[in-house]
């Protein structure tokens, strides 16, 4: 991903639901950012029926 520049996103979530990302990144190594990253990446995916998406490492 060298070069690419990346994007932010800004959203509202309740507190026990950031406290259980939280906690899944840290079981998993990443930061909260990564893990929602992650997530998302995963379920687009799922979505699209398991097509990975041409433009994403």
């Amino acid at each position: 991903m060298t070069g690419v520049k990346t994007e932010s996103v800004t959203f509202r979530i309740l507190p026990e639901i950031k406290a259980a990302l939280r906690e899944q990144a840290e079981r998993e190594h990443r930061s909260l950012a990564n893990m929602l990253e992650v997530m998302i990446r995963d379920w687009c995916q799922q979505r699209s029926r398991g097509q990975r998406h041409s433009d994403w490492p």
